[in-house]
């Protein structure tokens, strides 16, 4: 199961394994408030993107193909989410005040999907542990 939450929300036993998802750190909190196992930053959206986006609804659709075409090039830095996520909750922490249109709703979209093919659940590698955040 993977949610969302965050990175201004509190932390919850019900979590589970959290990463960030945000190639910034999110402005005003510290690490051990954040209190993530992880932080990835290569699966959030680069840069040139993030900036084009600019949380704008409008952009939303064409957002999320940019972005799950970024994902496709890179699974090395999705995979371990699935992983860990076949194994208990995993929880996608993000710093966007918007809910409904930001990086960690559409990498949920796209994890689901890739769930779903088995091709891509073989070739996903055994993590033991999310690296820490350093």
């Amino acid at each position: 199961m993977i949610t969302l939450k965050r990175a201004y929300d509190p932390v919850s036993r019900s979590d589970g394994t959290r990463f960030l998802v945000e190639r910034l750190w999110p402005r005003g909190i510290t690490k051990v408030k954040l209190h993530v196992d992880a932080w990835l930053k290569e699966v959030g959206p680069s840069t040139e993107l993030r900036k084009w986006f600019s949380h704008d609804p409008e952009r939303w659709d064409e957002f999320r193909k940019r972005y799950f075409r970024e994902l496709d090039a890179q699974p090395e830095a999705w995979r371990p989410i699935l992983s860990f996520a076949r194994r208990g909750a995993v929880t996608l922490v993000y710093s966007s005040h918007d809910t409904e249109h930001n990086n960690a709703v559409a990498l949920r979209e796209y994890l689901r999907a890739k769930s779903l093919r088995p091709a891509a659940t073989k070739r996903a590698p055994a993590a033991s542990r999310p690296r820490s955040v350093r």
